[in-house]
């Protein structure tokens, strides 16, 4: 917008302001519609997310089985087996574990909401124990009325099983036709576009792999090393605390402060003050041990967020989708990070789709 003399009407730092809103104004507006959108579609959504993180997760199995001149859908097929047996077997031993001390360890944080009011009259430890004996008592009006509710039942099984199926099914297929993830970038895209397509996606998917490897790994040990500490210290429900660790451990932060708490108050409560301290310095070691030396060493190629833009990412997945929210949130918000990543190292060089290509081109996809 020009003056009757030739003039821009505005000077050049409020016309980049101006272009700079507007810019975000649109990424808003389309990031909002997204949203909106897989919210609605959540149905179809939720098996698709679930998919691509378990194809993240069993990349590596795939690609030593195609390694081993194994036929990629047989390949396919054996890895999401070993899935459905690992899931599984781990599902049944931390559900049983957690049936058979859930009550025990809702009696001992009871107990430990009363020793601390006792102690140091803090009255916000009456919450504690209402909270369990509410648990409690949900569990058994659950128990009681389940003959009554079994459609509604039904309905949430038959809704958990079928988006298990679909995730299952979508997870043999990336994992089957993951050599032809490049040809689709460039049939989307054609051209230098269809490159940077490829590269932007390679990107997203190599943090999301990073992710989920790099937390299983953690997990697990994390779980086993404090599972061994409370054996050691005589906690009650050790294994089902440790199990709660793992299963916390894909919540960043959040989990592990949950899960140490729980297993804190449970020492508490049984074995008395000096184990909970004994317990709290199982749980500060671990956590040091996985913050410096763990996390460095297992995590050192994958997208680095500050842990404030981490519990952002946690706190918005758990508005838009509650629980699974909170999963989701961080492994995304790596891709994302991926794909600026990206985007920023290739137009800061000037290599945009509009320039030349500079030869000839892998259209070949990593197997895994």
């Amino acid at each position: 917008m020009h003056t009757g003399t030739g003039k821009p009407l505005l000077p050049e730092p409020a016309r980049r302001t101006a272009a700079w809103c507007a810019l975000a104004l649109l990424v808003t507006g389309v990031a909002a519609v997204g949203v909106w959108l897989c919210i609605v579609f959540k149905t179809a959504v939720t098996p698709l997310l679930l998919a691509l993180l378990g194809t993240a997760l069993l990349g590596p199995v795939h690609g030593w089985l195609i390694r081993r001149k194994v036929n990629r859908a047989l390949a396919a097929a054996l890895t999401c087996v070993a899935l459905v047996a690992v899931v599984g077997g781990a599902g049944y031993i931390v559900v049983k574990t957690l049936i058979d001390t859930g009550d025990q360890i809702v009696d001992s944080v009871r107990e430990a909401g009363s020793w601390i009011k006792s102690h140091f009259g803090i009255t916000v430890a009456d919450d504690l124990g209402s909270a369990a004996g509410s648990l409690q008592k949900l569990l058994s009006k659950w128990g009681a009325s389940a003959a009554s509710g079994v459609i509604a039942g039904l309905t949430v099984l038959g809704s958990l099983l079928t988006t298990s199926v679909l995730a299952l099914l979508l997870t043999f297929f990336f994992l089957k036709d993951s050599d032809r993830a490049a040809g689709l970038a460039h049939s989307l895209a054609p051209g230098r576009a269809g490159e940077v397509l490829e590269a932007m996606g390679r990107r997203a998917f190599q943090a999301v792999e990073g992710f989920m490897r790099g937390t299983t790994l953690i997990a697990l040990i994390d779980s086993i090393c404090i599972t061994v500490g409370l054996l050691i210290l005589r906690v009650p429900g050790a294994v089902g605390l440790g199990s709660l660790v793992f299963v916390t451990a894909y919540i960043p932060y959040l989990g592990a402060t949950i899960s140490g708490a729980v297993a804190v108050l449970v020492a508490l409560a049984d074995r008395g003050w000096v184990t909970a301290l004994w317990a709290l310095g199982v749980i500060l070691a671990v956590q040091q041990l996985e913050g410096h030396i763990l996390q460095p060493m297992i995590q050192s190629r994958t997208v680095q967020m500050h842990p404030a833009m981490v519990m952002l990412a946690i706190t918005a997945g758990a508005s838009v989708a509650g629980i699974l929210g909170m999963l989701l949130a961080v492994p995304l918000t790596a891709a994302a990070f991926g794909v600026i990543g990206e985007m920023r190292k290739r137009y800061s060089t000037g290599e945009g789709p509009s320039a030349p290509s500079g030869g000839s081109r892998e259209t070949s996809a990593e197997d895994s």
